[in-house]
């Protein structure tokens, strides 16, 4: 039976995978295991080295230049230990994604369409990371310096199983869970990695099904079937698309969590059900859990968040959904999107503060 083509998305990475970055993924698998058997010591640096031959592999030397490029600006400018024109500098390289000439540039230099995008994504995701070394180098102590040097940068930023489409993992996070000495037993990884595996080839086989049976996208992409169906046939084809959304990221998160485990890290949770969710707010902290974890520390913390004033608490959460629509790529309907969940969680706050007045309390 023919699947639903309508989601770029999966096609998109799975096509990837099973071409280049599964194969790249079990290399580094290889890499780290051996390394953390013999050369724990030195295991950053073996995976960073493989990190990078895999970018350089995978992208061609001209896109391996471009995220050195960004990288080491990024660097260059967190010397200034100012995390304004840090913030500055990232929005700059993020814009350049988006200049026609530049774009254009950059399409040239491979064979199809789908080598530029992946770039294009890569270089999306990086940027975060960027950021995310960039920030702490301004806030760090001075005890702090051998691990914010420029090789600890890139040993995050080349960090493979991250690399193309996240999970999205701190600095802080990562740099302290990279440096931590375990003790390695092969037995534990090894059980690890196949229930790992049946886990992923489990929800790999539910999206295939879901892709080959429901044809949720191709019913969104034609008006005639939506203007003829009932309400709940739309409510079920909207929820329909959340919950193949949902198995999607576990497996396109499962598969760098698996390996951030083989690694000895904790990678973010996977997301949760999106069946479980009533609320705006639990969606943002529980789906995407590194992307929040980022946008909480970097963003809505900084610049007052829940501690601040209501002015000063709706500010920042308008900015952090504002970074949120413009990362995403800044068209007008992600911003119509951002625009909405801001508003929804700010409804959602604001009943909850009406509903914590001891007076309401009483009444209910």
């Amino acid at each position: 039976m023919p699947q639903d083509p309508m989601d770029f998305e999966w096609s998109y990475w799975i096509e990837w995978g099973r071409e280049r970055i599964l194969w790249l993924l079990v290399g580094h698998l290889l890499v780290s295991q051996v390394s953390r058997l013999l050369l724990e010591k030195y295991k950053p640096w073996c995976l960073m080295v493989y990190g990078m031959a895999a970018c350089w592999l995978l992208l061609g030397i001209k896109g391996f230049a471009v995220i050195l490029l960004h990288t080491t600006i990024s660097f260059a400018v967190a010397q200034f230990q100012l995390s304004l024109l840090t913030w500055l500098c990232s929005l700059i390289l993020l814009s350049t994604l988006r200049i026609p000439a530049v774009e254009d540039a950059k399409r040239k230099w491979y064979n199809t369409e789908n080598e530029y995008y992946l770039l294009l994504f890569t270089i999306s995701v990086r940027c975060l990371f960027c950021t995310s070394f960039s920030l702490e180098y301004c806030w760090h102590r001075s005890a702090q310096k051998p691990s914010h040097s420029f090789l600890w940068m890139l040993a995050y930023v080349f960090y493979y199983p991250t690399f193309h489409n996240g999970p999205l993992m701190n600095f802080d996070e990562f740099s302290k869970q990279m440096r931590r000495q375990e003790t390695f037993s092969l037995k534990t990884n090894l059980s690890i990695l196949i229930v790992g595996i049946i886990r992923i080839f489990f929800w790999w086989c539910l999206a295939e099904l879901m892709i080959h049976l429901m044809y949720i996208h191709a019913l969104y992409s034609s008006a005639l079937p939506l203007e003829a169906a009932s309400y709940w046939a739309l409510g079920g084809l909207a929820l329909a698309q959340v919950l193949f959304f949902y198995v999607k990221y576990l497996v396109l998160y499962g598969v760098p969590a698996l390996l951030l485990q083989m690694d000895g890290l904790k990678p973010p949770a996977l997301p949760c059900c999106v069946s479980l969710m009533h609320s705006f707010t639990k969606m943002w902290r529980s789906f995407d859990v590194g992307l929040h974890r980022f946008l909480v520390r970097y963003i809505y913390v900084p610049m007052g968040g829940s501690q601040s004033s209501l002015v000063g608490m709706l500010f920042s959460t308008a900015l952090t959904f504002a970074f949120v629509s413009y990362w995403h790529g800044g068209q007008s309907y992600l911003w119509y999107w951002g625009t909405l969940n801001w508003l929804g969680v700010i409804v959602e706050n604001g009943i909850k503060r009406i509903l914590s007045i001891s007076l309401i309390q009483d009444l209910i």
